[in-house]
C-alpha cells in the first residue's frame, strides 16, 4: 500500500481515470490496528485494486475536506472525485472491505 504524504499527490491520486482506494488512517486509532492485521488477505484478493493510505493527522485538511469523521475510512475516488466512503463501523472485517470494494472492482 503506497503512502500520501502531500496533499498534491493525494490530488494526483484522486484524479485517476480508474477508481483507487484511500484509506485514512492515525497512528494512535486502535480500529485502524485492527484493520491492518487483516489488509493483507484484502489486498491478496483485490490485488488488482490500487491502494493508498493516508495519515489523518498529518494531513488533517483533506479528512475534513473528504468528509472523514471515524477512522478508519476507506474512500474510493475516479476523476477527482469521491464515489464512496465505508466508515470503520462497517470495516470490521474482511468480508465487509471485500463486500464494499467489489462493487467498485470485479475480482480478477
Amino acid at each position: 500500500m503506497n503512502t500520501i504524504t502531500t496533499e498534491k499527490q493525494f490530488r494526483e491520486v484522486t484524479r485517476q481515470s480508474s477508481p483507487v482506494v484511500v484509506k485514512f488512517y492515525t497512528n494512535r486509532c486502535p480500529d485502524c490496528r485492527r484493520m491492518d492485521a487483516f489488509m493483507p488477505s484484502v489486498l491478496e484478493e483485490l490485488n488488482h485494486v490500487p491502494f493508498y493510505e493516508l495519515n489523518k493527522d498529518s494531513l488533517p485538511d483533506i479528512g475534513e475536506q473528504e468528509g472523514v469523521m471515524g477512522i478508519p475510512s476507506l474512500l474510493v475516488y475516479q476523476h477527482g472525485e469521491k464515489l464512496a466512503h465505508l466508515h470503520s463501523a462497517h470495516a470490521k472485517t474482511p468480508e465487509e472491505v471485500i463486500a464494499f470494494l467489489s462493487a467498485y472492482y470485479s475480482k480478477s
